[in-house]
């Protein structure tokens, strides 16, 4: 059973891409490559003998193969691509179809290992969330990985995996015994939880509000004032036309997505903490958030974005708002996004 181009049964979409970076259902011309970099890399992989021409033919050939002709493979691995050009590979493994679990697998091109192993395990785990969460809406990810490269776990952490658990002396390699570290990343969109803002959270979202990233994207950029805060707090809090949501995640308060009703016209806006910015966690938040509004009001939601703002206007655009038009606000060019009722 040869391929040439395959595609997942259970993906509705193949390609996920984010800039120059994109992963793509493993491509058969990568398997050299993949094997090159396997055999270069075997101090840290569950791989005991050297991969042969022969031995990847085959596995190409026949196991990954099969992947494609199942509903759920017990795997769904992508070559890993920056300019099209394969620079890595991995995916979903050992994938637990009922609890809706799997574990990550990722290596690169060995040669980028030094000087971009952040850079392109980051992009990695970004795109494969995607895979994950947004197409498959697995519960969790997970990473299982010997303890010998200390420098992965923080990379980990700043993409929102969650240290879980240690396990001692669980492997021998060359006659050592190499203990085994366990990361886990819930699905953000189903363990986010949102409440209204209580009069105890004045000081958390002047701290959000007051952020100087959070100045610099407003329209109005200069720093806020305590006691205009205060006041705008109290009229916030007792108006029936403002909707002001915390959201948190994993016990932590992730930030503050607002709905202001004026003139039979709602707009939205956010404020994220900065500890959770970059981690793909406000699409999450307009999501949920835009939901809650919609359980209680009509109206279509509308969005101002500075048009330099692009981290912003992305995650909008995840969020299923779309393009509506163009103003000026306070001078500054800005894209007006909407989202509607279905």
């Amino acid at each position: 059973m040869s391929f040439k181009s395959k595609t997942y049964k259970n993906l509705s979409q193949q390609i996920f891409k984010k800039e120059e970076y994109k992963i793509i259902p493993i491509r058969h011309q990568d398997r050299f490559d993949i094997m090159q970099w396997r055999n270069e890399q075997m101090y840290h992989l569950r791989q005991t003998e050297i991969l042969t021409e022969d031995t990847q033919e085959n596995y190409f050939n026949n196991t990954i193969a099969r992947l494609f002709e199942v509903q759920e493979p017990n795997q769904i691995l992508f070559s890993y691509l920056k300019n099209d050009i394969c620079i890595g590979y991995g995916g979903l493994v050992h994938i637990d179809w009922e609890i809706k679990k799997a574990e990550v697998s990722f290596i690169m091109n060995t040669k980028l290992e030094k000087d971009f192993f952040e850079l392109h395990w980051t992009m990695f785990l970004r795109l494969l969330k995607k895979v994950a969460f947004d197409e498959l809406q697995f519960n969790s990810l997970f990473t299982y990985a010997y303890n010998f490269r200390p420098h992965l776990y923080p990379v980990l952490e700043r993409n929102i995996f969650e240290f879980k658990s240690k396990k001692k002396n669980e492997i021998d390699v060359d006659g050592k015994m190499i203990d085994v570290l366990i990361h886990e990343c819930k699905n953000p969109y189903n363990y986010l939880k949102i409440r209204e803002i209580t009069k105890e959270d004045i000081k958390l979202v002047y701290d959000w509000a007051n952020d100087l990233e959070v100045r610099n994207q407003s329209f109005n950029s200069a720093s806020i004032n305590f006691k205009e805060h205060e006041s705008w707090f109290k009229k916030k809090i007792t108006n029936p036309n403002s909707l002001l949501l915390i959201n948190e995640y994993d016990e932590n308060k992730l930030g503050l997505v607002r709905f202001e009703i004026e003139n039979n016209k709602c707009t939205v806006g956010v404020l994220l903490d900065k500890n959770f910015r970059g981690k793909g966690l406000s699409s999450f938040m307009l999501i949920k958030s835009s939901n809650y509004f919609f359980n209680r009001f009509k109206l279509p939601i509308y969005a101002n974005i500075k048009e330099s703002n692009i981290a912003s206007i992305r995650s909008f655009e995840k969020a299923g708002y779309s393009f509506f038009n163009e103003i000026k606000v306070n001078g500054f060019n800005t894209l007006v996004y909407k989202l509607e009722k279905i």
